[in-house]
Parts: structure tokens; sequence; C-alpha cells
């Protein structure tokens, strides 16, 4: 017979980070689960619900810059991942979200600038749309940090 494990051993945390921008939904920003802490959809979206890499030109129309996001977005994913008491290096995993493959090129530019060969696995898709129509990229993460274990409680000896 198979010993279950203690679900009591394995810490769960869901957190809203403060100073973050609020999710648009009943979600966390992340979610760890044992060792693994499950990074939400991240985007470029900063706390007062402007846009990273979205401005205004001099006729009132909107600039996008893919380098800008994808920057703001890395950044968003480190300090949501301190916030849970890990890192960037501590990524296994990736999913990127682009509403253009045409932005893939400069995406990767600045994803190789946090990243080398040996980072995160990795999967770049193209979706119709995002949550916000001057969001270029999306992403969510999975990270592999193990858990502070628990000091085991020790008892005095007896002595003989």
């Amino acid at each position: 017979m198979r010993a279950r494990p203690n679900r009591e051993s394995r810490p769960r945390q869901s957190a809203v980070v403060p100073g973050k921008a609020r999710p648009r939904g009943s979600f966390p920003h992340f979610h760890r689960a044992g060792d693994f802490i499950f990074v939400s959809g991240t985007s470029a979206r900063r706390a007062d619900d402007s846009i990273a890499g979205a401005t205004s030109d001099a006729s009132g129309g909107t600039l996008l810059d893919i380098r800008t996001q994808t920057r703001a977005v890395l950044e968003n994913i480190r300090d949501i991942l301190a916030a849970a008491g890990a890192g960037l290096a501590d990524l296994v995993e990736v999913s990127t979200f682009l509403r253009d493959m045409a932005d893939f090129s400069a995406y990767n530019a600045v994803y190789g600038e946090f990243f080398g060969c040996d980072g995160p696995a990795r999967t770049t898709v193209a979706v119709a749309a995002l949550p916000h129509p001057q969001l270029l990229i999306e992403i969510k993460a999975v990270a592999y940090r193990p858990a502070r274990a628990e000091r085991p409680v020790t008892r005095p000896r007896r002595r003989r």
C-alpha cells in the first residue's frame, strides 16, 4: 500500500501583489502549489492601468512598442516571483502570447536580455486578441522553488 503525501506539508499560497496592476478578474498574480509557483498571464499593464510601451503621437494616434512591452512583462513577472520568494532564475516554463507574430524577432531580442539557452522551456504563439487593444504580449510562467522546510521539532534527549 502506498503512503499518501501529507497535504499539510505542501504549502499552498495565492496572492495579488501590492504595487502591481490588479487582475481584471477573480484570480491571483501567482499560486504556489508545493514547490511550484504558477504565474498568471501577465501583461505590460501598470498599477495605474496605463500600459508600458503604449504612447500617443503628435496627431493623437497610439504607438505600440513590443520591445518596451516585453521588458515590462518580464519585469512584472520578476516582481511577482519575488513576492513568492523566487526569481527569474527559478522559471522552468514560459508561455508567450503575441498579438502579431511579426513582433517575434523584437520580442525574442528582449527575451534574450533576460534568458540564455539555459533559461526556461518556452512556447510562443500568436493570438487573435488580448484583453486590451494596446497590449501586444502576455506571458504566463511556471517556476520551481522548493518551499522552505520547517525545522523539525526536536525534543530534549532523556538522560539514562
